[in-house]
């Protein structure tokens, strides 16, 4: 086995990945990844702290995306401009590299793991908070800082959810312009019959 191999990475990635959806995320180990991909123990930890890195590794990187797109949002832009105007792109930049068999399976076996499940939540979280500090950052009173951050992140969530759901199909900026309209929507429908 050669010292630097091309692609460990994401070789340790798909191993990791196929082993979570078979076995099970707390029964597979690292040395079974390694083994799977042909790699050693030693280069697995050259790339990831532990094995749930291998689905969150780079994600600390998104309230940083976040809180630099606020930063360079044109001042004039209100609140619910920015989310309107900026959410798509910032989520695109969030995916991009990822193609959508490799976040369909990462999904499923976050979903099959509460812990997993929980660090997700987390990391929703921070976006949320670099979000509201953005707002205030802005010139937003508390409220509407907290409720824009909310907005943002609900609409990032479902519209996320219904992309990975209908397989891509639209693509996620239209399916966030969609989710937006239908959000803006709910303002202007009376009773059900």
């Amino acid at each position: 086995m050669g010292r630097w191999q091309p692609g460990a990475r994401e070789r340790l990635e798909q191993a990791a990945l196929d082993l979570f959806l078979e076995h099970g995320f707390t029964e597979t180990t690292v040395p079974q990844i390694t083994a799977r991909a042909g790699l050693t123990t030693r280069t697995f930890f050259r790339h990831f702290a532990d094995k749930r890195e291998v689905l969150f590794a780079g994600e600390e990187s998104v309230p940083d995306q976040v809180t630099r797109f606020m930063a360079e949002a044109p001042p004039s832009l209100g609140p619910m401009d920015l989310i309107t105007e900026g959410l798509a792109p910032t989520a695109t930049e969030i995916f991009k590299g990822r193609d959508l068999t490799y976040l369909l399976r990462r999904r499923a076996a976050i979903d099959a793991e509460p812990a997993l499940r929980e660090r997700e939540l987390r990391k929703f979280s921070l976006m949320a908070e670099a979000l509201e500090q953005g707002f205030r950052t802005r010139g937003a009173d508390d409220l509407t800082a907290r409720l824009a951050a909310e907005i943002a992140m609900t609409t990032f969530r479902i519209a996320v959810t219904r992309w990975l759901d209908h397989h891509g199909d639209p693509d996620l900026p239209t399916t966030i312009t969609q989710t937006l309209t239908a959000m803006r929507n709910l303002t202007n429908t009376g009773p059900t019959p």
